[in-house]
């Protein structure tokens, strides 16, 4: 996702780490990730454990940019992102391996059985990774502490096992059901005075069910449970300090009729628990939430018309309204235009409420906060001549209530946010070369009353461009050796300057990064892949003080039959 449009990326020192991802400037945890259907991440942070999720687990990822409230309810501010586990796609039965390892004593393999029939099909897959890392921090210890607060100048590794298994099948009468189970464990080493080592287990179990009582009309029920267990500890025999087990219940019930060719209604109903069990002393430690939504798509004259409205009864906050709009003209084959508008909140986590008042008074959650609330507009255009596609928005998003540290104090809702912003995408191809870029202009403003006003928000970088160049090859002679059906690539990474802190005083200096990649095919079912990143060695830092990979490169023996 590094380097997609609209997308800025935090990391805290490497594999394994926390990570922030932030769509069009909104915070981290105004983000919703669901893996296949089901809402992942932590009910006490709020945010997701990028980090922990395995890649080889990984089918695709889809991202939606802009608030979606509307559909989802809380949490999808700035966007939406689903990732989708590997699906049975082959018929009969086939295996899948794959092994490899680089630098930073990095290892990593995987393997995988999947199948498909007439009606049915499956996946499994269980894969593995180890690092040895490098120095997570370079922080300064205590009185003139900063970052992570020690001087701890070692290499901070991480391991990772993760399992998955997806399923479906489709029965004579219509009915078609999909299960679905991810597990991944990890443990990571990282520097700090109160913590250095953590052990997290993300779990999601879900399945769906659809099936159509008439032509017109679809009837689907899916529900889930994620979880989400840490345990984090000091030192090297693992002194123990903190446990933190968050639980996230849904189940949803959805009907799509089919009034004609032009118009598709979607009413349905969901509902969502969150639970959470901790070495800390929640105040309260579960919370439900009730939701029903509509929608209408239409198509009339070359216009896409779309309408939306949900409203969601929280135990704690009561009820909240939110809504999109969205409209599309298609003026030629090669033109198109677009319009939407939306409204959007957020209920603040566990932690931003009941966590445990500490550092003297100076830190805690606050019971009294109240739900951030969004409304964003956007305008946009695409298009495509003749092998050119191409892609341009702008959108500006305003924030209420947001969550904020206000010093000498707890938490609270001090801060209004106006984010302005341009995507722009082209794509095309020219002879043999595919080239993609992409550029993302920022600007995420603090627009509160306080010393801070006018202030670019924390770790988003106002300017980002990628660019990439792939050519695949049928046959080519490279020293004297001949190579079929192999691929070559480049990615060009330029990331502006950040700040760290919202007052502004810690500067994050831009960064430019290029990486190579490549493939070489040894028969139908075995590819050689490798990779080397970050070229000219940039040092950079996307969070204060921890560091981000040097000059590092991979090498991957894999197995897929065709």
């Amino acid at each position: 996702m590094r380097g997609t449009q609209g997308i800025s990326i935090a990391n805290s020192g490497g594999a394994g780490k926390n990570t922030s991802v932030f769509i069009r400037g909104t915070n981290s945890d105004h983000v919703l990730v669901l893996i296949d259907g089901i809402r992942a991440g932590s009910a006490t942070s709020g945010g997701a454990a990028y980090g922990n999720i395995p890649i080889e687990q990984i089918e695709r990822i889809e991202i939606v940019r802009g608030p979606r409230s509307s559909l989802y309810g809380s949490e999808a501010i700035g966007g939406v992102i689903q990732i989708f586990t590997r699906k049975g796609d082959k018929e009969g039965v086939t295996p899948n391996f794959s092994y490899g390892g680089g630098s930073y004593g990095t290892f990593n393999g995987s393997a995988g059985l999947s199948g498909r029939s007439k009606r049915g099909w499956f996946n499994m897959n269980i894969s593995g990774k180890k690092t040895k890392g490098f120095n997570a921090c370079s922080g300064k210890p205590f009185p003139n502490g900063a970052g992570c607060y020690t001087s701890e100048p070692d290499r901070d590794g991480y391991r990772n096992i993760a399992g998955s298994f997806r399923a479906g099948y489709l029965f004579k009468n219509g009915l078609d059901v999909e299960t679905n189970f991810m597990r991944s464990s990890g443990k990571v080493n990282y520097d700090g005075t109160s913590l250095n080592k953590s052990e997290l287990v993300q779990q999601v179990f879900g399945g769906k069910a659809s099936y159509s009582p008439f032509t017109f009309w679809k009837v689907t029920l899916a529900g889930g449970r994620s979880r989400e267990n840490s345990r984090s500890y000091l030192g090297q025999e693992k002194d123990f300090k903190s446990r933190f087990d968050s639980r996230r219940d849904t189940i949803s019930l959805q009907n799509d009729f089919t009034l004609n060719k032009a118009h598709l209604f979607t009413v349905g109903a969901d509902y969502k628990n969150d639970t959470v069990s901790s070495s800390e002393d929640f105040t309260v430690t579960s919370r439900n939430n009730w939701g029903a939504f509509a929608q209408h798509q239409a198509t009339v004259f070359k216009q896409d018309l779309e309408l939306s409205i949900r409203y969601d009864e929280n135990e704690q906050f009561g009820g909240n309204v939110t809504g999109g709009a969205g409209w599309g003209y298609t003026v030629t084959e090669w033109l198109r235009f677009t319009a939407n508008f939306g409204t959007a909140f957020k209920a603040p986590n566990f932690n931003e409420l009941y966590y445990p008042v500490g550092w003297g008074g100076m830190w805690g959650g606050n019971a009294n906060l109240r739900p951030e609330e969004s409304v964003s507009y956007e305008f946009g255009t695409s298009g495509r001549i003749k092998r050119t596609n191409w892609t341009f928005s702008v959108y500006e998003t305003q924030i209420d209530n947001l969550i904020g540290y206000d010093p000498p104090g707890l938490l609270s809702n001090i801060d209004k946010v106006r984010i302005r912003g341009f995507e722009g995408m082209i794509s095309t191809r020219i002879k043999k070369y595919q080239i993609n870029t992409n550029l993302t202009l920022l600007d995420p403003q603090d627009r509160s009353s306080g010393i801070n006003r006018g202030n670019t928000l924390a770790r988003r970088a106002k300017q980002s461009f990628r660019f990439d160049v792939n050519r695949k090859f049928d046959k080519f002679k490279l020293f004297g050796l001949s190579f079929n059906k192999s691929m070559i690539g480049t990615q060009l990474l330029v990331v502006g300057q950040r700040y760290d802190d919202l007052a502004n005083t810690r500067k994050l200096d831009g960064y430019v990064k290029l990486d190579i990649r490549g493939e070489y095919n040894l028969n139908q079912s075995w590819r050689v892949q490798g990779r080397i990143e970050n070229i000219s060695n940039e040092r950079y830092e996307t969070s204060s003080f921890y560091n981000q990979p040097g000059r590092n490169f991979f090498i991957t023996l894999r197995y897929q039959p065709s």
